[in-house]
């Protein structure tokens, strides 16, 4: 039963307080877990991945040469899936001491409003297809192990700036989604000892029209000397085959 102040004012005590959000703390009690337990997917992680067509192959052989590639095309070629996959198989070789990934937090053409929480669940839902990848390589609870101290980081392309990425495999997912000076930021964040893969489809934005700076950076950089750029194309889709045949009418 509600209590009365002083001056007769009704005030609330823990018989009629009751959370928003069933759980207790944590990303759980908004209803989501981006690293929830899941243990057939834990038990059946991947060790390898092999390319499916020729230019997935060619993409991972550029990763594993150049310490800068950008790969685009569109969605289902498996750009981000490839570029993750690189980066587990570069910390467990013992090339590079931590991953760092980051994507743009643009919403896709609707608005969900203020997220609950600490950095990391906010941006969860965003980095849902990253938490997928890894788990799929990892398994859920070494991927957080791995999180929690500190040997991969979730980084939003905002707090970015001002960092050197020094023995690092950096993973810049959705690429599409930021500007021609946010891109430029990001690439100058690469360090010594370092691998940098940027991935989207510049035909796929979520900014105003001419507010992506993919396409343009690309373009100036396919001329830099150790820098890969590989474009995909639908053939390369490894979705459902109606997403192909979509892709070439829409």
């Amino acid at each position: 039963m509600a209590k009365r102040s002083s001056k007769g004012i009704a005030t609330a005590d823990d018989s009629t307080v009751h959370p928003l959000f069933p759980g207790v703390g944590g990303p759980a009690a908004y209803g989501w877990d981006p690293l929830g337990n899941d243990d057939r997917r834990d038990q059946s992680y991947l060790r390898k991945v092999k390319p499916q067509n020729p230019n997935q192959k060619l993409l991972m052989e550029a990763i594993r040469t150049h310490n800068l590639v950008l790969a685009l095309g569109p969605a289902g070629t498996g750009k981000t899936y490839l570029a993750i996959s690189s980066a587990v198989e570069a910390l467990e070789s013992g090339s590079v001491d931590r991953i760092v990934l980051s994507r743009p937090a643009i919403e896709a053409g609707e608005s969900i409003g203020y997220l609950p929480g600490d950095l990391h669940e906010k941006m969860a839902p965003f980095l849902r297809p990253l938490y997928d990848a890894l788990t799929d390589r990892l398994g859920s609870k070494r991927l957080r192990t791995m999180m929690a101290d500190g040997t991969i980081e979730i980084a939003p392309v905002g707090f970015m700036r001002g960092r050197t990425l020094n023995n690092a495999f950096v993973v810049i997912d959705e690429a599409q989604n930021c500007t021609y000076a946010q891109i430029k930021m990001l690439l100058t964040r690469l360090g010594w000892h370092s691998t940098m893969v940027l991935t989207g489809d510049p035909d796929q934005t979520d900014l105003l029209d001419n507010l992506s700076g993919l396409a343009d950076i690309a373009r100036r950089l396919e001329a830099v000397e150790g820098i890969a750029v590989m474009r995909l194309d639908e053939k390369d889709i490894v979705r459902h085959p109606l997403v192909a045949s979509m892709l070439t009418v829409l």
